[in-house]
């Protein structure tokens, strides 16, 4: 479980979160807004977290008239990644933990439980279980 996906902080994440959604290399400006924006962050702290993203590994910046930004970890790498990482430390990889738990805390409703069960049974519409 190493990478770059093991080292983003939580700030890092929700700037890399505005680079998956703009689903392009994006400037520092649009990034910077929205950030501003929903968290409150001046221009040096987004350009800053850009900054240990690119040294991480996790972002690219190319240099055209501004610096443009691309994400070079997936979203969806990050979260198997990361989904990964709770299961080992909080259930010590037990899936069948992990599944009794929500079950036994109620955490699952009656779609929930029909979504698990199309994933686990996708060839039989769900019905199995």
């Amino acid at each position: 479980m190493s990478g770059p996906a093991e080292k983003i902080s939580g700030s890092e994440l929700d700037v890399m979160e505005a680079l998956w959604q703009a689903g392009e290399p994006v400037p520092l400006a649009p990034v910077r807004e929205r950030l501003e924006r929903e968290r409150g962050w001046d221009a040096s702290t987004v350009k800053t977290l850009l900054r240990r993203l690119c040294e991480k590994g996790a972002v690219r910046a190319e240099k055209r008239e501004v610096f443009y930004y691309t994400p070079l970890l997936s979203r969806e790498d990050y979260r198997r990644w990361s989904s990964r990482a709770f299961l080992e430390r909080v259930y010590r990889g037990s899936v069948r933990d992990l599944v009794a738990n929500l079950v036994d805390s109620a955490e699952l409703s009656d779609k929930d439980l029909r979504e698990l069960r199309e994933i686990l049974y996708p060839n039989e519409g769900g019905k199995n279980g």
